[in-house]
């Protein structure tokens, strides 16, 4: 390390130095070492992501784990406010093929752009006969994943069910989970 601290942060150069272009992550890239299992076949997933005023959100990549989709018939990302309102959302994922340890691009029908910082959230969802795994970041216990204190955001949980092709209006009876993917939203 330099005396006088250094010219780039580590992060800032991690990530290739980008220059003029949005790049979020969920988690750190090098914190995403866990093989997860995301959710039941259509069961929402949902995340929390930051997120910075400004922000162009035109696409979500996720990358799969070991399990790949089996069969699958119907699936959906979507970007929610802090709140949980759909903001952004992609087509029907459909049949096409989610292969084991591969990163997927998913553009977003409308890109978003982010009018406040804050804490959004990342829905995924797949209807198959196998749900793919996704490699994402493993918290202890669904517990720390929760309100840990009051005025803590829940970081990760599941709801819905058979949700199909799109997302639900609302977050309704959600379950804390301990599983975080591993997202990173870009322009296009």
């Amino acid at each position: 390390m330099r005396q006088n601290g250094d010219i780039f942060a580590g992060d800032y150069l991690r990530q290739g130095s980008p220059t003029n272009t949005t790049r979020q992550e969920s988690v750190p890239r090098w914190h995403a070492t866990a093989n997860i299992a995301i959710a039941a076949t259509g069961v929402v997933h949902t995340s929390a992501i930051p997120l910075q005023a400004g922000d162009l959100v035109g696409a979500i990549t996720f990358v799969t784990g070991t399990t790949a989709a089996g069969t699958p018939t119907a699936g959906y990302l979507a970007l929610r406010s802090p709140a949980g309102v759909v903001l952004a959302q992609s087509a029907d994922l459909g049949s096409t093929a989610r292969a084991a340890n591969t990163a997927f691009k998913i553009a977003m029908a409308t890109a978003y752009l982010v009018p406040t910082a804050g804490l959004y959230l990342v829905d995924i969802s797949f209807t198959a006969t196998t749900v793919p795994s996704l490699i994402g970041a493993a918290a202890q216990n669904a517990v720390i994943a929760g309100v840990v204190v009051t005025g803590m955001p829940i970081l990760a949980q599941t709801h819905g069910s058979a949700v199909g092709a799109a997302p639900p209006a609302t977050i309704a009876t959600p379950t804390t989970v301990a599983t975080l993917p591993y997202y990173v939203i870009t322009e296009s």
